[in-house]
């Protein structure tokens, strides 16, 4: 499969359900792993229009999932057992995009955007800057290219992107900030790139609906039993672009689901 495809579709959109459109994102830390611990029947619980992946470390073929109802879209990277992304929706799309368009970021199966009459939606697993900050470089870079990608979207209609954006935005969005000043996910520079993005014109949709609430997190260290303690941090979101928040009716955060290291995240939108 190409990483960047456009496919066009025509069939009508239907309509949302009693809660309105349920969209819910997952980091799974791989989905071969997490189907052993739960996965279908937690898919079936949320009960979601779409179900976006990420870190899926998968290629194709090595696992059969599919679900009634849903069609199914899968960007893979590369590297075996690494990375890469789905979505499962009710919805059928007009088009599927694989990537951003740009070869540099575009081998690791990172991003799918899936376009519809009055919006986006897509899903992002964000390079980590990993120990050492060896790779900060080349996710400031990412980090600018997917804020220029999002806010091209944004200018035709309105995005929902959802994800491991891979940063904690504010010291509120985990347990130890001073002891993590300058790790990964919690320097300066990522947290910059984030406020950079909101800037844009979209709006974090948990924080914005929860502004005072702390100690709700959605990623655990297998490390020194961090879950137990609660010792986490917020990095996977949903975001959408200014202009569609008047119509985000809920926003949670799954903290009882088990099943990887992230829990899923939930955005509820009257559509």
């Amino acid at each position: 499969m190409e990483n960047h495809e456009t496919r066009r579709k025509t069939a009508p959109l239907p309509h949302g359900r009693g809660r309105g459109w349920v969209f819910i994102s997952w980091n799974v830390n791989g989905l071969r792993a997490c189907d052993g611990k739960g996965f279908r029947e937690t898919f079936r619980t949320l009960d979601a229009d779409f179900f976006c992946l990420q870190e899926t470390k998968m290629q194709e073929g090595q696992l059969d999932m599919a679900f009634d109802g849903y069609e199914s879209y899968w960007n893979y990277a590369e590297k075996k057992g690494y990375s890469g992304t789905a979505i499962f929706t009710r919805h059928t799309p007009l088009s599927v995009c694989y990537g951003l368009g740009i070869k540099e970021h575009d081998t690791e199966g990172r991003v799918i955007t899936l376009e519809y009459p009055n919006f986006y939606v897509v899903t992002c697993y964000t390079p980590n800057s990993q120990d050492g900050l060896k790779r900060l470089d080349y996710r400031m870079t990412w980090d600018d290219a997917f804020r220029v990608y999002l806010c091209r979207l944004d200018a035709r209609k309105p995005v929902l992107v959802c994800g491991d954006l891979n940063v904690a935005h504010e010291e509120i969005d985990l347990k130890n900030p001073k002891s993590n000043r300058m790790n990964a996910g919690f320097t300066d520079e990522e947290r910059a790139k984030f406020s950079a993005l909101l800037a844009a014109g979209f709006t974090d949709t948990w924080r914005a609906r929860n502004p005072d609430v702390r100690d709700v997190y959605s990623w655990w260290s297998y490390r020194f039993q961090a879950r137990q303690k609660n010792a986490g941090w917020r990095i996977d979101y949903w975001l959408v672009s200014n202009r569609l928040f008047p119509q985000v009716t809920d926003a949670k955060i799954h903290t009882d689901i088990l099943g990887s290291d992230h829990c899923p995240v939930e955005v509820d939108v009257d559509l």
